[in-house]
């Protein structure tokens, strides 16, 4: 049977994707929502999470599809009622946010669920696979996209906590920390800041193992989500964020692309097991890049 689940924060994400894959999904039904402003046809709508909570007790589930420093109150709220959470990504505004939940949750008895969409693309798991127990010789992210055209007038991104573009990047870093048979960490970093704004718009990531990223949210036309690893046994290309997969040279069937149903698909599991999952290795790589980033001032920047 379906478990009722609330989606809090209706914005662009909870619109393109939570709510079309939960109306598709054999696991879930969508029984309410939580916005100041957005709503979902035919399904119940409150502005105010702690009434959704003491109103709706058949709901087991709350996703939260808030910005990064709002979703700690109520990611902790929704836990101290003892309902499962599941956290869009990046799961926190700072790693001690996310453990403190994590914490929460144990004690709750519930579940918590650290979501990195990407790492559900279609390539990345026969991506995985195939460098299991390979010498990875060099790694390079291209992850270029156009905020304008994904996060339109989101003036968030750009203040304390928002991440600027490490929140894209943390597309890229949820993958390469999922498929390197290695662990690597950040060595040196360069970050683009425009004069206006107080997160990064663009930065250049060395890590050990000769590891790169490249990361730009000024990048218009077409966009750029590319992974590349060479080892001694060849070539892989993951592209568009992970959908498509190439082994020297020669694409390969890596099936349908689904990553939000896969996410929703994974998350049930989780809830009949009683297990969370909550892997912060990419949020590492962002506040070490933040720590040792020397931050460059470029160009001003507005929507």
């Amino acid at each position: 049977m379906p478990m009722n689940i609330a989606l809090v924060g209706i914005g662009k994400i909870a619109a393109d994707q939570h709510v079309p894959t939960l109306s598709a999904s054999p696991d879930w039904t969508l029984a309410a929502t939580v916005s100041r402003s957005g709503t979902v046809d035919g399904i119940a709508s409150f502005t105010d999470l702690d009434r959704m909570l003491a109103e709706c007790p058949d709901i087991s589930v709350v996703s939260l599809c808030l910005p990064p420093v709002p979703r700690f109150v109520h990611a902790a709220r929704a836990l101290a009622a003892r309902r499962h959470v599941m956290l869009e990504k990046p799961p926190g505004a700072t790693l001690t946010e996310v453990h403190r939940l994590e914490g929460m949750a144990r004690d709750a008895g519930v579940m918590l669920f650290a979501t990195w969409h990407s790492r559900m693309a279609a390539g990345v798991a026969p991506a995985r696979d195939w460098l299991r127990g390979k010498t990875v010789t060099r790694a390079h992210i291209t992850w270029k996209e156009d905020v304008r055209k994904w996060h339109p007038g989101q003036e968030w991104v750009f203040e304390p906590g928002g991440m600027g573009v490490f929140d894209p990047g943390s597309n890229a870093l949820s993958i390469l920390t999922h498929i390197l048979p290695m662990a690597v960490h950040v060595r040196s970093a360069v970050l683009e800041y425009p004069e206006n704004r107080q997160t990064p718009i663009a930065a250049q990531v060395q890590f050990t193992g000769n590891v790169s990223g490249d990361f730009d949210w000024r990048q218009t036309g077409p966009q750029t989500w590319d992974i590349e690893v060479e080892t001694h046994s060849g070539r892989l290309v993951l592209s568009d964020g992970g959908a498509t997969l190439a082994i020297d040279g020669t694409p390969q069937d890596v099936g349908e692309n689904r990553e939000y149903a896969c996410l929703y698909s994974h998350m049930a599991g989780l809830v009949a097991r009683g297990q969370s999952d909550v892997d912060l290795s990419p949020m590492v790589h962002i506040a070490d890049a933040m720590t040792l980033g020397r931050r460059v001032t470029v160009a001003p920047f507005s929507f």
